[in-house]
């Protein structure tokens, strides 16, 4: 066996020489054919002469300057590997590197893919972690529930052998979660997550930002997409109708308040409320759009909107008409349920059709 350690950096040179001398130790104690590869997103902080200086053969750098981040950074490494297990950690010090062996073992056993896990009994984090980065940490967990039973779905610590990262199906992460991709991409489901002590970065400043943050929610719906298809685009469908709900009786208020008439101010709530769903249908649920003819696709979306509005009239009048009895409420969310669901797939597969068949 051969084991390719990528690294991705970003102004991460003075944690280089304590980094090397760690795995060198597990290398030597394993007897392990490893390499390490720091994948640096053109930093020119000094990383390349710090690796130069260790004079270590099995020990480089490469310097990307196009597409950078980690994810890609990530990917562009196990392509630039040369073992066939591959393993992935950060180069701050926070991943303990004594961890390696375990994991390597994890893979041997038969597990697809072995984490480093700080939420496994014998894992822990550093005590001045912070509450902000465990609540962030936790946060984001709980929103990849319905993606991976994993404990610590969020670790850039991990390792796979090359097998099952070339059976890996239209790899397209969004942030610094690529553990994640690669389980949901990869089809793992053996999985081994290691306990592992997460130490406080040793030098240099987090890269976590709020930015960052949104790009994962980003990157979990896109998941969430690939996963589950078309529930997935009915679920975000309901939520971005329901913030149209709140615009629209926003707007409505804000109308009646300034002595706008109301038929006027019903009809242009309503407007408003169309326009913003049909933005955030574009940029949200049917994301792979945002190339197409905006002006064609807002007048078909308020068309469809306008004809599922009678759709939703007429399930109403229509099931109050069969069953007298019914309460005029039911008979209303059963329209309001029609009039959604025409609304989904005429969005779906007229106004947003898909250019190309991995669009998502």
């Amino acid at each position: 066996m051969t084991l390719s350690v990528i690294v991705p950096t970003y102004h991460e040179a003075a944690n280089v020489p304590e980094l090397i001398a760690r795995i060198e130790r597990v290398r030597e104690t394993c007897a392990l054919d490893l390499e390490v590869v720091f994948m640096d997103d053109d930093s020119r902080d000094g990383i390349v002469e710090a690796v130069a200086a260790l004079n270590k053969p099995w020990v480089r750098v490469v310097v990307r300057t196009a597409n950078r981040g980690l994810s890609p950074a990530v990917l562009d490494g196990f392509r630039e590997a040369r073992g066939d297990t591959l393993l992935v950690m950060d180069a701050d010090l926070s991943h303990p590197p004594e961890k390696i062996p375990e994991m390597i073992a994890a893979l041997d056993a038969g597990h697809d893919f072995a984490l480093g896990s700080r939420y496994v009994p014998g894992g822990s984090t550093d005590d001045q972690w912070g509450l902000f980065r465990w609540i962030n940490s936790r946060v984001a967990t709980w929103f990849a529930l319905p993606l991976t039973s994993v404990r610590d779905p969020m670790s850039g610590f991990f390792a796979i052998r090359r097998e099952t990262f070339d059976r890996a199906d239209a790899l397209n992460p969004v942030g610094y979660k690529i553990a994640l991709e690669l389980l949901i991409k990869c089809g793992c489901k053996n999985v081994c997550e290691v306990p592992i002590h997460f130490s406080k970065r040793a030098h240099g400043e987090s890269k976590l930002s709020f930015k960052e943050q949104l790009r994962y929610l980003e990157h979990v719906r896109r998941l969430y997409t690939y996963r589950y298809g078309n529930w997935s685009h009915f679920v975000q469908f309901g939520l971005v109708g329901l913030s149209g709900t709140v615009v629209n009786l926003a707007v409505l208020t804000v109308e009646l308040w300034a002595g706008v008439p109301l038929k006027a101010a019903v009809a242009v709530a309503i407007l408003v409320s169309m326009i913003t769903n049909f933005l955030l249908n574009r940029r949200f649920t049917f994301s792979y759009a945002g190339r197409g003819p905006f002006w064609r696709q807002m007048f078909g979306f308020i068309a469809a909107s306008s004809v599922g509005a009678v759709v939703n009239y007429g399930v109403t009048l229509g099931a109050l008409s069969l069953w007298p009895a019914l309460i005029p409420q039911i008979a209303s969310i059963m329209g309001i349920l029609a009039g959604l669901i025409f609304n989904f797939f005429a969005s779906r597969y007229i106004v947003f059709a898909k250019s190309h068949p991995n669009d998502v």
